[in-house]
This record gives C-alpha cells, structure tokens and sequence, in this order.
C-alpha cells in the first residue's frame, strides 16, 4: 500500500472510506457491521464522521490497515506495522493476525510484538546467513543462545564497488 496514503479522498469520512455506501462490510465468506469493524481499528462514536483530510498519521494508518484487512487477499506483507501506532492498534492488529485465514510476512524490530504473532522466524544472522525456525521470538532466541552461545554481531565488511 501506498505509504503516503493517497488512496484516502481526504473529503470523505472515516465511514465513507470503509463502508463504500453499505452499512455492512465483507470479509471473506461473512458480513460484518461497517461501524462495528471501524470502531476495532479504535474509531469510535465521532471519530467514524471525520473527515480524512484531518486525520492524524496514526489514525491514517489504522484507516489503511482496516482497508487492507478488508481486501480478503490471502497474503500480508507488513514492514514495521507496529511503528507510529498506539496500543490498542496494536491489539487490533494483533487481533486481525490472529484471526487471519492467510500467511503474513512481518518484518519488525519489535520482539514483545513478534513474541505474541509469530509462529515462525526467518532471522538473518551474521555472516549472511539465513536461520529458519519454527516457533516464538523467544523460543528463536533461545535456540540460537544454544546454537551460537552470546556471540555479538558482527559489522560487516562491504568490497569496494569499484577501485
């Protein structure tokens, strides 16, 4: 998705955006009341009736993750979901995770995040290599402790392009 939004007609409001004109929103085999999914990406009560054009970059994304959880497409990519958001889009991310029939890719720098969704770590370690592992954040980092013990990583050192 575009991360400048531009898809958004800042002229319509939060409702309008999602709701398409139905008081119902489909997802997958199921409709769901259009205000009851907004109000679980924390737009509640007036917040529905703004307008886009004034929302803060937060309630933006938020906006774009509801749209994009809405388009039933069978696999994410996130990079960084979890960066300029508040707890309880976090949740509602976390929720939406949990509750998706597909495959999510998420590229994070936030482990308690990734201790709660992930089921599986591709982790690039030292020396360009690619670690599979099946599980938790926390159970990857206790795998590798005993595959790797406390070793530090390292810088890596790049050839000159030309010399």
């Amino acid at each position: 998705m575009d991360q400048q939004h531009r898809q958004i007609d800042p002229d319509r409001t939060v409702f309008e955006t999602i709701a398409e004109n139905s008081e119902y929103v489909k997802l997958g085999n199921k409709e769901m009341n259009a205000r009851a999914y907004i109000s679980r990406f924390n737009f509640s009560g007036a917040d529905q009736e703004k307008k886009c054009g004034v929302l803060s970059g937060g309630e933006r994304n938020r906006l774009h993750l509801a749209l994009t959880l809405k388009e039933n497409a069978n696999v994410l990519l996130l990079d960084e979901p979890t960066n300029d958001v508040d707890v309880n889009t976090i949740r509602a991310l976390e929720e939406g995770l949990e509750n998706f029939a597909g495959c999510a890719v998420v590229v994070s720098h936030d482990r308690w995040f990734l201790d709660r969704i992930a089921t599986h770590i591709l982790a690039f370690e030292g020396e360009g290599q690619v670690y599979f592992f099946e599980g938790t954040y926390s159970e990857y980092e206790e795998n590798k402790k005993m595959r790797l013990g406390n070793a530090e990583p390292k810088r890596f050192k790049y050839k000159k392009l030309m010399e």
